[in-house]
């Protein structure tokens, strides 16, 4: 018997999609970071928004989200994901480089902002289990809406930008062990035994099995799925490393996030990096926007409305104090004072981790439902100020320097990111593109290739060659492999569809770059040309010039006018080819009148 769908059922569903429809074109188009407007959405669509007025006017049920704690659930796979997309630009080494700025400035942050709030919290009457748990709490930092904002700004790389990821690296870590210590506080007699030690031991052996598994069957289980040549499969073996790491995680006692972003550390390291994250990117943007949706529905503006002194107080003194104490931190740990206001600007806010350490103070009873409530209320409007706060923070960051804080250097190894500018992009690297790359090296020209057979792909990296796997044909991949700094794009695949596919790609990306493409035949050129290839090389013709210089040296004329007729023959059929009314024919006058 077929189960009757109920239209009622997908409610939430469709108004989630109608937001996510709306509210990001039109505040891209007011040029306001749309954090804010899923946010504002969700306080709107929300049980303590128009949902206050149902009885009123029963027809706003249609517009109101009936289960805020299911669209929760399904959110938090945002920071899921936006974790294994942050793991994804790292590496081991690059963590190992930055461990002084993630347990030496992460800890002095946590440590430092959780004695300051929990004693302010004491001050103002809290029992000192309450005051430590509200202080843990407020002390963590939002991960999802800081993040995405410094990328947005391109300012992740920045002195500031690395300081604030290692920060709230730090947050996700101390997560585990900060829930550890509710748990013995909700005991009553918050005595400690060794058995709580012993429940730390999950949450490493968590993490060890993540690793080790990573190690030794992740490259292997993905160059598998990509010899099938399945864009569904290879997607689904993409979400089984990230739900699975992050289910193993959780299992552990520690977030799904942390797992999720050991799984993206270990995945920088193989060839599939790229096309992994042109396949995951649609998937966290979207549920990254849910999750900002599901924080706009929690804020009960009737606490706001009824303690409007005490939410604001508490969340102008939550921001004052943990600006304070970063900014000292940062001082003292040497980051630099335009670095150090920037980061403490950015860590001001609250996080979305108070709400799973807050939910469950309140269930253990160490926290009163009304004082954490109201607790809530005011970490999730310091939310809301996050992306000013960034402007502000960067404006004073550079107030008064001669240059902006600079990006990783150019060529830096194992830097955060995409690849470094400068090199030349070859896409396939079968016979033609592998002696492309050794003509390219003898050079001492940087290089980088992609290829889709997943055979070649590992041929080329036991010979030490920098390739990764993924379709080439689409942008979003040129742009993970540097194409926005890249000096040339050779294009030596032997399926024309595919080749024409890259060409216009690339083009429509930069429309300055050299693109050199390889042709099938003559008319093939005309084609690639007509799409914007610099430079097309049809193999008949190459095929019949290099066949009469050979017969022509052997029969005795003269090198030098062998040499001579040939490159004239080539310019010949180039400009037939080539028409000047052609994409590339354009480019190429541009090209030769640059170089003259």
């Amino acid at each position: 018997m077929a189960h009757e769908v109920s239209a009622a059922s997908y409610k939430d569903l469709v108004l989630f999609l109608a937001t996510a429809g709306i509210v990001a074109p039109i505040f891209k188009r007011l040029k306001i970071n749309p954090i804010l407007g899923y946010l504002l959405a969700g306080v709107i669509l929300g049980p303590f928004g128009l949902g206050r007025f149902i009885h009123v006017a029963p027809w706003l049920d249609y517009v109101t989200v009936d289960s805020p704690a299911e669209i929760a659930q399904l959110a938090e796979f945002g920071v899921v994901f936006l974790l294994f997309m942050i793991g994804l630009e790292l590496s081991w080494e690059r963590l190992r480089l930055m461990r002084k700025l993630v347990f030496g400035l992460g800890a002095a942050q946590v440590i430092g902002c959780a004695l300051v709030l929990g004693a302010g919290a004491m001050l103002l009457g809290q029992p000192p289990a309450a005051a430590l748990t509200i202080g843990a709490a407020l002390t963590l930092s939002s991960t999802a809406i800081a993040v995405p904002v410094l990328a947005e700004r391109r300012r992740l790389h920045s002195d500031a930008g690395r300081a604030t990821f290692s920060v709230l690296l730090f947050q996700d870590l101390a997560v585990a062990p900060i829930l550890i210590t509710l748990t013995i506080l909700g005991r009553g007699n918050g005595a400690f035994r060794m058995t709580d030690l012993l429940s730390l031991a999950p949450a490493a052996l968590g993490l060890g099995l993540i690793v080790l598994v990573g190690r030794l069957a992740l490259r292997p289980m993905l160059k598998s799925v990509a010899k099938a040549k399945s864009e569904e499969m290879f997607m689904a073996a993409c979400l089984l490393v990230i739900i699975g790491a992050g289910l193993v995680s959780q299992m552990s006692g520690l977030s799904m996030a942390l797992g999720a972003f050991v799984a993206g550390i270990l995945l920088a390291e193989t060839e599939y990096r790229h096309e992994v994250e042109v396949k995951i990117e649609p998937f966290k943007g979207l549920l990254l926007s849910l999750f900002f949706v599901s924080l706009g529905i929690r804020l009960d503006l009737s606490l706001l409305a009824a303690k409007p002194m005490v939410i604001l107080a508490t969340a102008v003194g939550l921001l004052v104090v943990k600006v304070a104490v970063v900014w000292g931190i940062g001082l003292l740990m040497g980051l630099g004072r335009k670095a150090a206001i920037e980061a403490a600007l950015i860590l001001a806010a609250g996080g979305e981790f108070a709400f799973v350490l807050l939910d469950n103070a309140m269930g253990a009873q160490v926290v009163s439902p009304a004082i954490g409530q109201a607790v809530l209320v005011s970490a999730t409007l310091t939310m809301f100020l996050i992306p000013g706060l960034a402007a502000l923070g960067q404006r004073l960051g550079r107030k008064g320097a001669p240059a902006p804080i600079s990006e990783a250097p150019v060529g830096e190894p194992d830097r955060v990111g995409p690849e470094p500018a400068g090199q030349v992009l070859v896409i396939g690297y079968g016979r033609v593109g592998k002696l492309v790359g050794d003509m390219l090296g003898r050079h001492d020209l940087p290089w980088i290739a992609v290829e889709r057979d997943a055979r070649l792909v590992e041929q080329g990296r036991r010979e030490g060659r920098q390739i990764y796997y993924g379709d080439a044909s689409r942008v979003e991949l040129l742009e993970r492999c540097g194409l926005a700094t890249a000096r040339a794009v050779v294009i030596t695949m032997d399926a024309p569809e595919a080749a024409e596919a890259v060409v216009a790609a690339a083009r429509g990306a930069r429309p300055e770059l050299s693109i050199v493409a390889r042709a099938r035949d003559a008319r093939h050129a005309a084609r690639l040309y007509e799409l914007g290839a610099t430079d097309a090389v049809p193999e008949t013709i190459e095929a019949s010039l290099q066949l009469s210089e050979a017969v022509l040296v052997d029969i005795g004329v003269p090198m030098g006018l062998v040499i001579a007729s040939i490159h004239e023959r080539r310019d010949e059929y180039r400009k037939k080819l080539n028409r000047p009314d052609a994409l590339g024919g354009k480019r190429r006058r541009l090209r030769d009148a640059s170089l003259r």
